[in-house]
């Protein structure tokens, strides 16, 4: 039954894919570990020392929290200069070591708040190498036509492990004594599957395609065979011709990358992307599509669930952590059916939409609850204040939790897509961080109703300006993403490539006046 089955690929995807352990369990578990009682008493956050300084309060928790997220801003940049040096198996064991030293700072630095804000930036360091480190490993293991799925494993670890942190919350909060070993036990638990992965990744190679780019061909083509699960000996069958083809693939990949970034280094990659106009209105519309990930709520929310829940009416600390759990899984569901259904389906302009839609009903309700109704007696207004904040979950998952991710991948051409896509992952950290900080202070000078009155508005306005600016990208090979901006930005919105062989020729007699350079640094390769 089990005789086609490839383990050692699986084994692989296992095993990286833990890579965004680190990160999930930080939105979930770590982020739900600091209301913790036993947390509150170390690190002096419980609000009866803070009587008339809400703001000195609202400044300790929100760096204690945000200071995980500022590491992985600068993590995700660190990606960059490892990555391709070291190949991407070790760059993963390297971060992974990084974010558990810093955990194991973070567990021992009991009460100290200089050392736990210098452990929660270290740790992040880890995590967010991680965040980008996992996907290239995937994407490079992955057959051509399974590559979305595969790489759709990060988010769902991610989320799985965010949702199990609330619920780990719940029972150490529910059986155990307010005591340092409450939360400690809380935040090392995810110290435990990553430790597994790390341990296992050592009976792992890196991927064919870093191999080959270091012309270490003999062992590329090895490891190919072995997670196609063929080899040279049966060369004559379907599947070896397959893998035989695939690995020329890879090597064409190779030189045609070799041609396209010859001579040029990251700063003049740099100054390419702000002189081309083509160039400079994709990039800034790729940061757009971050910033307003975050800034639209994003994980300012998610890292402060458990306490929403408790404005909204959910009553006491043990039940707002299970519906904060029950929050991480509603994502968790609608992230899966988006990956794998929605986005290559509806498109990825339909899902985006609908989400923002989705997150405007949800903050708009709860702005006017928190002004209206917010410690009142209305069970009719706080279980529809609940319902919003689910809607919310379903509205950013189905839309910008993972178009911000597919428009990185694709509306960047070659010369600059591993530029761009690593600018955009820091730019995402950062606006995480960003978020996360001032959500606190948010709800003290704005008030918690200002505050969802402003996502509101961030919302609208980001919806107005994708729905004009962003394109459709469903079903448009990454070599022709340029006739999308042929157009000017504000007809992006009906912006179309002719898919039948003869668009395919007039697109190859016409090339862009700002793509003749690359074009002629890689000439395309015909294949029959």
């Amino acid at each position: 039954m089990f005789d086609n089955v490839n383990w050692y690929y699986i084994f692989c995807l296992a095993v990286i894919s833990c890579g965004t352990i680190p990160k999930g369990y930080d939105e979930g578990g770590f982020s739900a570990s600091v209301t913790l009682p036993s947390f509150k008493k170390d690190f002096n956050l419980n609000a009866a020392n803070w009587v008339g300084d809400a703001t000195g309060l609202a400044n300790r928790s929100a760096n204690i929290t945000s200071f995980g997220v500022l590491g992985a801003s600068f993590g995700a940049l660190l990606a960059l200069v490892v990555n391709d040096r070291f190949g991407r198996l070790r760059s993963w064991q390297g971060f992974v070591l990084l974010w558990a030293s810093g955990i194991f700072m973070q567990i021992f630095s009991s009460g100290i708040y200089g050392l736990e804000l210098f452990a929660r930036i270290w740790g992040g360091l880890g995590a967010g190498g991680l965040t980008v480190v996992s996907p290239v490993y995937l994407a490079e293991v992955a057959p051509a036509r399974t590559r979305g799925m595969v790489v759709t494993l990060n988010m769902v670890a991610l989320l799985s492990l965010l949702s199990l942190g609330f619920f780990i919350n719940y029972g150490v909060n529910k059986s155990m004594a307010a005591t340092r070993e409450q939360y400690r036990i809380v935040q090392c638990i995810s110290l435990i599957p990553v430790g597994i992965a790390f341990a296992l990744s050592m009976f792992m190679s890196d991927t064919p395609r870093w191999l080959a780019s270091k012309d270490r061909t003999e062992e590329a083509m090895a490891v190919l065979q072995r997670l196609r699960k063929t080899s040279s000996s049966s060369s004559s069958s379907k599947n070896a011709q397959a893998v035989a083809n695939e690995y020329e693939e890879i090597q064409e990949q190779v030189r045609r990358r070799e041609q396209v970034l010859a001579g040029a280094t990251t700063w003049d990659v740099a100054k390419e992307v702000l002189s081309t106009p083509r160039y400079r209105e994709r990039f800034m519309l790729g940061a757009f599509v971050q910033v307003m990930a975050q800034w639209t709520g994003g994980n300012g929310i998610t890292y402060y669930i458990p306490q929403i829940f408790q404005y909204a009416g959910v009553g006491g600390a043990n039940a707002s952590l299970i519906t904060s759990g029950a929050y991480g899984l509603v994502k968790l569901v609608f992230t899966l059916v988006f990956t794998w259904g929605l986005v290559d389906y509806f498109g990825r302009r339909r899902c985006f939409i609908a989400g923002m839609l989705l997150q405007l009903v949800g903050h708009i309700y709860m702005s006017i609850y928190m002004a209206i109704f917010y410690q009142g007696d209305n069970k009719s207004a706080s279980d529809a204040a609940i319902a919003s904040v689910f809607i919310y979950a379903v509205g950013w998952s189905i839309g910008l939790c993972n178009v911000q991710a597919l428009y990185g991948t694709e509306i960047y051409p070659t010369r600059i897509r591993a530029f761009c896509y690593s600018c955009n992952m820091a730019l995402h950290w950062f606006c995480q961080f960003a978020i996360v900080r001032v959500t606190p202070n948010m709800f003290v000078g704005l008030g918690l109703s200002g505050a969802f009155v402003f996502w509101a508005c961030v919302t609208f306005v980001g919806l107005a300006i994708m729905l004009v600016w962003a394109p459709e990208t469903k079903g448009v090979p990454m070599e022709r993403m340029d006739e999308l901006f042929d157009c000017p930005w504000y007809m992006r919105w009906r912006a179309k490539v002719d898919l039948t062989q003869g668009g395919v020729a007039a697109a190859r007699k016409s090339v862009l006046p700002d793509e003749k350079e690359e074009e002629a640094m890689a000439p395309r390769v015909e294949h029959a």
